[in-house]
This record gives structure tokens, sequence and C-alpha cells, in this order.
């Protein structure tokens, strides 16, 4: 069935590949008449299969079914479509090679020029609860085989995956081709689906031997590159950020104003995001080098209850607050702008800004704005890089309610406080999970007084606490993530006029603190559980 509109010269020694054919067989029907009339209008001839094909031709335009092109009928409950010669050759055909070209001529077949194909939902049918025969039907077998092939034959062959690259494909059609860097973009973007899917499916696979609480045997990350950065932790390091499928984070924000986001601005937004929102009440946190400089909920009966917490937030540490990453749990207001207005400041995100506070932010044109999504949610599960592979762990989370977060301590001395007291304890033991290990909070009212971090021993923790909360440390109550190896640290706390402590518990020598909590007046809760953050 070759044409004669086909002339194999055009492909020798040239970058640009013009469109005569088009295979088009997708699952995600987003964008496919908009593709398929511009298809049509450059004259390109499309081959397509079942639900595509009456989509197209539904659509008015012109159609070739792969069963023509075959001449085998669709079978198998439509298992068996598109694996036959007449397709595959076309795909894998070099035509820069005589040799390949006499052999089609002689086959009587037509090379393809652009593939479109998207493979069976898979993972929503998987994710939906599906039954396992629902899933096993959603293993695309032609699919990935047409992906695969043409993306192998990128010198001749554009092969596209997603509706997001059909405008860049449309365009490169209307000016004559695709060009061979744009035909490698999107064969590499082509392997990367077909390996992500692939590995799906062996996770599913693996999965379904799996007792329920077991992790899963295979680890699917697929990421793509959102941007590229100046630079990374220093200016010697290349960085990108990216972002997963279906992230719902801070990679996935709106910057609404202000410089381009770096390496360290997206980490200290990730942190200050993950202690602002641990907080159920309106709350700010403001992060400097991933470590809290402050963290507050807004005080009783305030007017402007956002803009209290960011204030009481920035009383526990002014000088540290300077050039920080502030992330707030409820819509930015013009008075907490107005409060902003001569700080400086490296980022502000929230889950909306009024824009009477937008307006005030214009002022400072560097400061950078993140919108986050509206579908924003914290994730189930950490992972983190090392060096040959990485780590996988349950997300450290927090109930919802905050009467959950207390309802399993263990009073061990003193006694049982009053709700003021308790309300105080709770927030310092939820602020404490944001601050690098060692980590000990001081907090009065629901707001950090002192923090102390990332000292390799504890009691050095709770002197830096106590020394950045100076006379605020009287009266207040204390939260240490892990427990206290020796009775120093608390006697520390105690001695700076600490009136309660949290801590997990669980050392050899605990009798030893209780003893001194106790003979000190001093009430005391053991949680039964850590929270590390390293």
């Amino acid at each position: 069935m070759a044409g004669p509109s086909h002339d194999p010269a055009l492909y020798r020694d040239r970058d640009v590949v013009p469109v005569r054919r088009a295979l088009v067989s997708v699952s995600d029907k987003t964008g496919l008449i908009e593709l398929a009339g511009a298809l049509a209008a450059a004259g390109v001839e499309i081959v397509s299969t079942g639900s595509t094909a009456a989509r197209i031709r539904e659509a008015g335009f012109d159609v070739t079914d792969v069963a023509t092109v075959t001449g085998f009928p669709e079978s198998l409950d439509g298992r068996v479509k598109t694996l036959h010669p007449s397709v595959h050759a076309g795909l894998l055909a070099d035509l820069r090679l005589e040799d390949h070209e006499r052999q089609l001529a002689d086959l009587g077949i037509e090379p393809f020029e652009v593939v479109v194909v998207n493979l069976y939902p898979f993972v929503e049918t998987v994710a939906s609860g599906a039954d396992p025969d629902a899933i096993v039907e959603q293993i695309d077998i032609g699919g990935p085989a047409m992906v695969r092939a043409s993306a192998k034959n990128f010198a001749n062959v554009a092969v596209v995956v997603s509706p997001e690259s059909y405008p860049a494909v449309i365009e490169a059609i209307g000016k004559g081709g695709t060009t061979l860097a744009q035909r490698r973009e999107l064969a590499a973007r082509a392997f990367a689906h077909t390996a992500a899917y692939d590995r799906a499916v062996a996770t599913w696979f693996a999965d379904s031997t799996l007792a329920e609480e077991d992790l899963p045997a295979f680890l699917t990350i697929k990421a793509e590159r959102l941007a590229t950065l100046r630079y990374g932790e220093n200016g010697h390091q290349r960085a990108a950020i990216y972002t997963t499928q279906d992230g719902h984070g801070i990679a996935q924000a709106t910057q609404l104003q202000g410089k381009a986001m770096s390496y360290n601005n997206y980490v200290d937004a990730d942190a200050a995001l993950r202690a602002a929102f641990d907080m159920v009440h309106p709350a700010v946190a403001i992060i400097k080098h991933a470590n809290p400089c402050g963290i507050a909920v807004a005080a009783r009966n305030a007017l402007d209850p956002i803009a209290s917490a960011h204030l009481r937030a920035h009383e526990c540490d002014p000088v540290s607050a300077f050039g920080g990453v502030i992330a707030a749990n409820r819509t930015v207001t013009l008075k907490m702008a107005e409060n902003l207005r001569d700080i400086f400041t490296e980022v502000i995100l929230a889950p909306d800004f009024e824009p009477e506070a937008l307006e005030v932010f214009k002022l400072k044109q560097n400061l950078r704005i993140l919108k986050l999504p509206a579908d924003w949610r914290q994730e189930r599960m950490d992972v983190r890089l090392v060096s040959g592979g990485l780590l996988l762990q349950d997300a450290d989370r927090f109930p919802d309610d905050v009467e959950s977060v207390a309802k399993d301590w263990e009073l061990v001395s003193g006694e049982r406080p009053g709700e003021e007291e308790m309300t105080n304890l709770i927030f310092a033991w939820k602020a404490c999970r944001a601050v690098k290990s060692n980590a000990i909070v001081l907090a009065k009212n629901s707001a950090t007084v002192g923090i102390g971090m990332g000292q390799v021993n504890r009691v050095d923790s709770c002197r830096l606490a106590v020394e950045r909360a100076g006379d605020r440390a009287a009266g207040s109550v204390a939260a240490s993530d892990a427990y206290f190896p020796f009775s120093d640290g608390p006697q520390v706390l105690i001695d700076a006029g600490v009136s309660a402590i949290v801590q997990p518990g669980g050392s050899v020598r605990d009798e030893e603190t209780i003893e001194l909590a106790r003979e000190r007046g001093v009430t005391m809760f053991f949680t039964g559980e850590r929270h590390f953050f390293h």
C-alpha cells in the first residue's frame, strides 16, 4: 500500500522529518479532536484503532482503521489489534537506509512519521479498587510495543505519549515536520513512560502476594523535570526540581510573584509547610536552614488569627527570622502582609492570599509568593535517597483532632495539668516534630519561646533552648523529640523554670528523670513514641 506521497529522499541527511502518516491510538482522549483536526488540516493520513478511530470519525475527520492496514480484524476482545508486521515495520523502518526503503516497497508497507499512543489506565484501575480480573485487562501489550518501537526509531518517528506534548507536535507539523532534537526528547519521555508503566504492573503483581501491612517489593517513582534551578545547595552544584506523578505538595505550588525559587528555598518551604500544617488552629511557621525560628498558633480571640500567629512566631527569635521562609496554614491577610512590610523574608507560602495582601507584597519584587495547590495534602510515605538506594517509611503524622494527640500519654510526675497547660504541652509536642534532632522546644501560650536543635547531645539542645528563651523560659512547658538518656537535660530545663515536660520515655535511666521531676514539683508525661527529624 505504498503511496506516491512518500519520498524517502526527504529523510536523508535532514534534521526535519515531514509528516505524511500518523498512527493514533489513545486511552486518554484529552485533546484528541484538536490533534486530529491539526493532522487532517496538514494533509496527514490518520490510522487509528477502536474507540479512538470512532471518536475521530464522529468529529468529521477521515481515518483509516488499523484492520484495513493489516488486513486482519481486531480480535480476542481487542487484545490483538496492532501486533502485526504491517504496523511495526512502518514504525521500525530506518529510512536513512536504502535497504529498509527497498524492503518496505517490496512488502507494500508505508512508514509512520508520528505515533500518538497512551496506555491503558492500569494505575488508575488499581487505585479504584477494581477486582484482579479487571486490573489484568488494563495491562497494555500493543501500546508499549508501539511506543518502544517508535522511540527506538526516533531518527524517523516522533512518538507522543502525553496530551501535554500535542501543542508542540502540532506546531512542528505546521512548520514542515519534527526536528531530530524534538524526536529525541519525545523518545526519552516515551521510554520513561513505558518503564514506569511496566514497573507499576510489576509492583502490583508483587504486592498482591504481600500482607497488607508489608511495604512494596518494588517502588516506582515517576518524576518529570519542572524547572532547572540556578544551582543547588551551593553555587558549584547543578540542580533541578521534579514533580512526581499525582503530587500535591510544594512542587505543585503556584508562584504568584518574586525571583525564581532556589534549591534551598524549596527545602525550607517544605519544612515550613510541615511545621505550620501540623497545627489544627491558624498557625505560622518561620523556617531558616530547614529548622524553625518560631512556630505559633493565633492568640485566643484574635481579631486577625493568622496575623496574630505570625507575630507570635516572629517573637520567638526575631534575629534568626531575618531572611526566613514563612508558611501559614490559613489565607494570608492584609494585616499579616502589613506586619511583614519591614521584615526581610525569602518566601511566603499559604493556601491563599487576600488580594490586598498581594498588593502589599508587590512592593517587594524579589519576595517569592507561593500558593499551595487546592488539593494539597500530606504524603502518606516519606522517601529519602541514600547512596546506592533509597529509604521508604510511613510519614510521621499527628491525628487531625487535637484531643487524640495526648490520649495515650502517661502521667509519670506531678498533677494532671489544667486545660491551658495541657494545650501548651500538645502544641510543644507537635512543634517539636518540625525541629531537627536532637530537638527541644519551650512553649508558652501555644507559641515557641525557645528552640534547641541539631545538637549531638540532648543536654546541649536544652541549654540552647533555654538560652534562646531567656526570661521567657520561666513558666514555659518543654517537649523533647526523644527520651532523655540522663537527668542532666531535664535539670537544665527545670532550673530555668519549666513547669511541665513531655517526652517519649524509654531510657534505662527514666526513673532518675522521673524522681528529679517529682522532687522539683514538675509535671512530666511519657508519650510512648518519639519524633526524630533528621
